[in-house]
């Protein structure tokens, strides 16, 4: 039996996404036999010391991550299109990079959202898990506009960027445009 572990989860530090405290967030991995739990909120990482400690008091591995808004072009530019990527720390560098990450991203990038762009993903990828995100990830966008090719393309870009530390994610939750776009991500 292969064991599963959530890693892609918003906390009450998702403001207006997230509902779960972490507590019992990690009471239920702990409790479904998960050995490990991930924390992905948006933009921030406001809640990764209290998961790392309740994780580590429950036995269970903590993961530690978040869903950084991405630009469509660079960061610097003062436009609102964006879209969204998961990215989860493997070891202390990764951990450093995505806090480095997220720091840019609220200083620099920071327009509504904060943000980041595929140049500052190059520059500190090291150490770091990429998943393609929720619905509103850069390729499910994509997919859910009928660019097929464009999809593709911003997929082998990640691709190049994280090599193998590079997922499509998949999620179903009972929307109209996951239903539609789910098989597009498999294939």
């Amino acid at each position: 039996m292969c064991a599963f572990s959530h890693l892609h989860v918003h906390t009450q530090f998702s403001i207006l996404d997230g509902h779960g405290s972490i507590q019992k967030l990690v009471q239920k991995a702990k409790k479904e036999g998960q050995p490990a739990l991930a924390i992905t909120d948006h933009g921030f990482m406001y809640g990764v010391v209290q998961h790392y400690v309740a994780c580590m008091e429950a036995g269970i591995k903590p993961i530690l991550g978040c869903e950084l808004y991405t630009a469509e072009r660079t960061c610097y530019d003062r436009d609102e299109k964006r879209g969204h990527i998961i990215l989860l720390a493997k070891n202390q560098t990764g951990y450093q990079n995505l806090v480095k990450l997220c720091s840019i991203a609220a200083t620099d990038g920071f327009y509504y959202k904060p943000r980041v762009d595929t140049q500052l993903l190059r520059k500190y990828h090291e150490g770091l898990i990429c998943l393609s995100a929720c619905i509103s990830g850069d390729i499910p966008r994509l997919l859910l506009a009928g660019e097929w090719e464009k999809a593709v393309s911003k997929a082998q870009e990640y691709q190049d960027i994280f090599g193998p530390d590079f997922y499509i994610e998949l999620q179903y939750h009972g929307l109209p445009d996951q239903k539609t776009v789910l098989p597009k991500l498999i294939e």
